[in-house]
C-alpha cells in the first residue's frame, strides 16, 4: 500500500507567497506542485469538460509517478439527465490513462441525492458507464452512511470517499471505510457557520486550517485504510490561502512518524530526489 497526500488543485493566486514562492508566474504552478506533492485533484473538470489536450500537456509537465485525480462533470452527478456527459468526460481523460497518471475518478455527488431505490440504480449505471476506470465516490448526504452502501459499492467496485467536514445534521460522519483498492479522504475543514448558504463565496465554506489534534483523530483509521487498500489518497480541500498545502505537509510528516518512510509516497523535484530529503 501507499499513501498519496496533496490538495484540491493547485491553481490558486492566493496560494503565492504562502506556498508558492513570489513572483510564480501561472504557468509554473504545476511544475512547483508536483515538486512538493505526488498526487492533486483536479476540480475545475466539475464545471467543464477540458478538450484531451489539456490533460496531455499536464502529464508531459509532471514527474513519471505523478498522479491525477479528476472530479467528474456536474452532468455526471448533479443534472444527471445527459448520458453522453460519460463518454466525453473519458475521452478528456484518456491521455492521463495512456501515460499512467490518473489516479482515479471522483463522482461527488450533492446533498440533494439522497440514499433512494432510484439514487442507487444510478450508481449501478455509473459505474458501467466507469467501467475500466478506477472510480470512487463521495455523497453529502447522511442517508448513504449504512453498510448497505458500502455493500452496494464494493459490488459495483466503487471505492467510498471519507469525508472530514462540519458535524451539523444530515451531513456525512467522519468514518474511515474502504470498498475498493483505493481508499480516499478528502479533508473539507470544519467551519460550520459557513458551510450552508448559496449565497455565500465558495471560499467561505472551505476556510478552515486544522490543527495538529484534529489531525491526529484520523491517523488510525487512514492507518486501517492503508492495510486494506492497495492506495490511500488523502487530499485537502480547504484550500483558502494555502491552508490546504499547509495541511497536507503537516499531515504527510504525521503519517511518516507514525507510519513510516517507506508507506507515504514523496513528491518530487527535478533532479530525482525528494523535497522532504
Amino acid at each position: 500500500m501507499t499513501i498519496f497526500t496533496g490538495t484540491a488543485g493547485f491553481s490558486y493566486q492566493d496560494w503565492k507567497g504562502t506556498f508558492y514562492p513570489p513572483g510564480t508566474r501561472d504557468r509554473e504552478m504545476l511544475e512547483e506542485y508536483a515538486r512538493n506533492f505526488p498526487v492533486v485533484e483536479i476540480n475545475s473538470t466539475y464545471y467543464a469538460v477540458p478538450k484531451p489536450e489539456m490533460f496531455l500537456s499536464m502529464a508531459r509537465r509532471t514527474p513519471p509517478e505523478f498522479v491525477f485525480n479528476v472530479k467528474a462533470y456536474r452532468e455526471m452527478t448533479h443534472e444527471r439527465g445527459r448520458v453522453e456527459a460519460f463518454d466525453e468526460f473519458r475521452k478528456a481523460v484518456r491521455p492521463l490513462v495512456d501515460h499512467g497518471k490518473l489516479g482515479c475518478v471522483l463522482l461527488q455527488f450533492p446533498w440533494a441525492f439522497k440514499n433512494s431505490g432510484e439514487s442507487t440504480r444510478y450508481l449501478k449505471q455509473s459505474a458501467a458507464r466507469m467501467e475500466g476506470l478506477d472510480t470512487v465516490v463521495e455523497f453529502r448526504h447522511a442517508s448513504w452512511q449504512t453498510e448497505g452502501t458500502f455493500e452496494h459499492l464494493r459490488s459495483l467496485g466503487l471505492g467510498y470517499c471519507c469525508v472530514d467536514e462540519p458535524r451539523l445534521e444530515g451531513l456525512m460522519s467522519p468514518l474511515a471505510v474502504v470498498t475498493s483498492p483505493t481508499g480516499y479522504v478528502r479533508f473539507h475543514g470544519r467551519n460550520a457557520e459557513n458551510w450552508w448558504g448559496d449565497d455565500r463565496p465558495a471560499w467561505q465554506r472551505y476556510d478552515y486550517l486544522y490543527d495538529e489534534k484534529e489531525l491526529s483523530e484520523w491517523l488510525p483509521g487512514i492507518e486501517e485504510m492503508s492495510d486494506k487498500a492497495d492506495r490511500v489518497y488523502v487530499i485537502f480541500n480547504n484550500r483558502y490561502k494555502g491552508q490546504a498545502p499547509a495541511n497536507a505537509r503537516q499531515f504527510e510528516r504525521m503519517l511518516r512518524a507514525e507510519l513510516g518512510e517507506a508507506a507515504v509516497r514523496e513528491g518530487y523535484d527535478p533532479g530525482g530526489g525528494s523535497l522532504f530529503e
